[in-house]
């Protein structure tokens, strides 16, 4: 038997129904249904919206009082989003966002790939979301206009990126219907002329950017201590003291090279850790070719983890055990998860951006990812949120997305299966040491570039400081490593979230399993609570 929904809960689905409405793009990334017809407005009125709702939600929070436990960490957890929110919109920080990943700018064409494309049905709604394009734009523009008006222009290097991949969009819109609905001409050209439309509209917005956001852009990448603090929160639901985080990053780094290095003295006696890692990439064992190869071996493991894993260290309800993996139509080389819907008809989706012109793939790099992204990443994390009808509301199960939990769990995710043996071997260990090293590498960038920090050689972090110091830490392909530092500098506080809140995991973990719990039941007691700021997580799980 279910539990019976609250006051609270009523309160919790109501905000999560108006902010469906008020950003139809969050809502498809959700999996909530019936908002696919529309585009989010980016417009000041519609983030001032947005902000109004949740003050709204806020007040309607003093109504009402919790009436078990599931409502105490409710309540706890919507006043600090919602609260965290209010605070970005009183510092314009939502205003005419801009960075290389996940702005408006990305967010209205990437919705699109979330998209069902099997029948002429199908078509027609992504042609009705289409023809919204052109107006989304144009609020957007007065975003950027009004945010560069009170004093928050974007940083150039953003401007001059966001310039560059408007010009890419553009051909992704008419690449996406190119070959729609083939059996209906007529509806082919209606798709093939709202595409049109929305390619232009992101031609005037390159043309804005150039002209009109450009000239007043900051040069200073940085964003600032006292912004940097706010947003830091906003992305852990947890406040930590900058110098300390800082500090313990350099520290994480030493260990994660000290365990590289003898690593790579074990796979080839006397090389250094670069050399090991070239030479890995030359090894036939860990090599696959082309996408559809890559495709199948992606989807191999996570089918093979999720056979072992269910039923032993987790709880994997049968709708989740299937993971698609699919190879992204973008070429940005990032690596994402998409939930299922919640009602299930949308399975869980692991995504690999491919950059054009790569077709070779090192798996000695990339079994920690599918991890990451899979089981027991994100895809069972996210995915049992999704189930949990009975227990939890909506807005828990599909509305509180915090990345240092959810990035944080799937670094923690990660480190589990190379304590359960899947990463044994030496090669595939190095690459989850690698990628390891990479996020660890960021939190001293990111909190040393935003916050002013003396980087390790004395000197004042920049980004060329930066650049030396991320191609130093990573085996990334440069082109990757470029995006990443672009990220990092245009969207503060994200980056360090993942080994933040994978610290913060692993210590609760520590603390549970101290108090006489087992791992599956840690597991299962964290999981079901849905994701959370990660001090609300602390207070729900150690009481």
């Amino acid at each position: 038997m279910g539990r019976r929904p609250t006051q609270v809960d009523a309160v919790a689905e109501r905000y999560l129904e108006a902010f469906a409405a008020l950003d139809p793009c969050a809502a498809t990334e959700l999996g909530i249904t019936g908002h696919d017809d529309d585009i989010t407005d980016y417009s000041p009125d519609g983030v001032a919206a947005r902000a109004e709702l949740a003050r709204s939600a806020l007040r309607e929070l003093d109504g009402v009082a919790p009436v078990d436990d599931v409502d105490v960490v409710t309540v706890a957890a919507m006043r600090e989003r919602l609260g965290v929110l209010v605070e970005l919109h009183e510092a314009g920080l939502d205003l005419g966002e801009l960075n290389v990943i996940a702005s408006p700018l990305q967010n209205m064409r990437d919705v699109f790939d979330l998209m069902a494309t099997d029948t002429e049905d199908d078509w027609r709604l992504i042609g009705t979301r289409l023809s919204k394009i052109p107006d989304r734009v144009a609020g957007y523009a007065a975003a950027l206009r009004s945010a560069v008006a009170q004093g928050h222009a974007p940083a150039a290097r953003q401007v001059s990126r966001g310039v560059e991949q408007a010009g890419q969009i553009q051909q992704l819109f008419v690449d996406m219907v190119a070959s729609a609905a083939p059996e209906n001409p007529l509806l082919n050209n209606e798709l093939q002329q709202h595409a049109a439309a929305a390619a232009n509209a992101y031609a005037g917005l390159a043309t804005i950017l150039r002209q009109d956001i450009a000239p007043h852009a900051r040069s200073d990448d940085a964003c600032g201590r006292d912004t940097y603090r706010l947003l830091s929160r906003a992305f852990l639901g947890a406040e930590v003291d900058l110098d300390e985080t800082y500090d313990w990053g350099l520290r994480l780094l030493q260990s994660i090279v000290a365990e590289q290095e003898s690593i790579a003295d074990r796979l080839y006696p006397g090389a250094s850790v670069s050399e090991a890692l070239s030479r890995l990439d030359e090894e036939p064992r860990y090599i696959v070719r082309g996408t559809d190869a890559l495709q199948a071996w992606m989807q191999d493991l996570s089918d093979r983890a999720v056979e072992s894993l269910a039923d032993t260290h987790f709880e994997i309800a049968g709708p989740l055990r299937r993971l698609e993996c699919c190879i992204a139509p973008t070429h940005t080389g990032g690596i994402y998860y998409t939930g299922p819907s919640e009602d299930l008809s949308r399975p869980g989706r692991m995504w690999w951006s491919v950059p054009r012109g790569v077709d070779t793939f090192h798996t000695w790099q990339e079994t920690t990812t599918v991890f990451h992204e899979g089981v027991p990443g994100h895809h069972l994390q996210i995915g049992r949120s999704v189930i949990l009808a009975d227990q939890l509301n909506r807005w828990r199960r599909l509305g509180c997305w915090v990345s240092g939990h959810g990035e944080g769990w799937a670094l923690y995710a990660e480190r589990l299966m190379a304590e359960l043996g899947w990463l044994d071997d030496a090669g595939n260990r190095m690459g989850m040491l690698d990628a390891q090293r990479f996020r660890a590498a960021r939190v001293v960038i990111d909190i040393g570039v935003h916050c002013g920090m003396t980087a390790p050689d004395g000197g004042v972090w920049d980004a060329e400081k930066a650049w030396v110091f991320l191609t130093t830490h990573s085996a990334m392909a440069e082109a990757n490593l470029r995006f990443e530092l672009d990220r990092y500098l245009g969207w503060p506080g994200q980056a360090p979230s993942y080994a933040i809140g994978q610290r913060i995991w692993q210590q609760l973990r520590d603390e549970m399993l101290g108090r006489g719990l087992s791992l599956r039941e840690f597991h299962r007691r964290a999981l079901d609570l849905g994701g959370l700021p990660l001090d609300v997580l602390k207070s729900a799980l150690l009481g």
